[in-house]
């Protein structure tokens, strides 16, 4: 892999924390009450299975009751969604990995242990929907898995309905993640874990393998021009 640690390491700096994301309002607790309540409602008295394709892989924060690999068809990973928080800022903006239509997307998925179930859902839908005009970013899909087909909630799966996002150029989107970064790391941190963590699942996504490629070469890029200030003039 060309986006190795020391190069992640050029993009992580010292950001402030600046507030909520510009534009956006936050939920209050009743209204994280009420989605909570409305996702309940429509699982009913079935399991209740998250699908993971980013950090709630390597980060779910919550102990599942199993987990096994899934995959999504008609939907792919996509560093889609522009952020100026968390891992950007509004000075430079990043990008965050969400789900567009098209293609397919291997993951893991998990199902909500029974005893703790509202209160990890609760925990882990505060965590993904912060403001109200994300809301509708949850969806069920149906995802396959070795034992059948399975019901599964999942988060930031884009809606043209909702307009939140917009694919770039992968030379362009590179550019953004190679740059960004926040109180909570920098995007190229995030592709790097990644991809680390889904190799560690033994799946390859060719989009974000393209993707970690030319951010690389644009860290690289950049911080050896910051080095050689007078490379332009020779």
């Amino acid at each position: 892999m060309m986006l190795t640690p020391d190069l992640v390491a050029l993009t992580i700096r010292d950001v402030r924390d600046d507030g909520p994301e510009p534009g956006w309002t936050p939920l209050c607790e009743a209204e994280l009450d009420k989605l909570v309540r409305g996702i309940e409602s429509e699982a009913g008295d079935d399991p209740l299975f998250i699908f993971a394709y980013g950090s709630l892989i390597w980060n779910p924060e919550f102990e599942p009751a199993s987990r096994e690999r899934a995959t999504v068809h008609g939907w792919h990973r996509s560093f889609s969604l522009k952020i100026e928080r968390w891992r950007a800022t509004s000075d430079q903006p990043g990008l965050m990995m969400v789900l567009e239509r098209g293609g397919q997307c291997d993951g893991i998925v998990f199902e909500l242990s029974a005893g703790r179930r509202r209160e990890d859902l609760r925990a882990l839908v505060a965590r993904e929907i912060k403001y109200r005009e994300v809301m509708e970013m949850i969806r069920w899909l149906p995802v396959r898995t070795k034992a059948g087909i399975r019901k599964a909630l999942t988060f930031w799966a884009s809606t043209k309905r909702v307009g939140l996002t917009r694919p770039l150029p992968a030379e362009q989107a590179s550019s953004l993640i190679a740059r960004a970064c926040g109180q909570g790391g920098s995007c190229a941190e995030y592709l790097h874990n990644t991809i680390v963590d889904l190799r560690a699942e033994g799946i390859h996504d060719r989009n974000l393998w393209r993707m970690q490629a030319l951010v690389a070469e644009e860290i690289a890029a950049l911080h050896s021009s910051r080095s050689c200030p007078s490379a332009e003039r020779r």
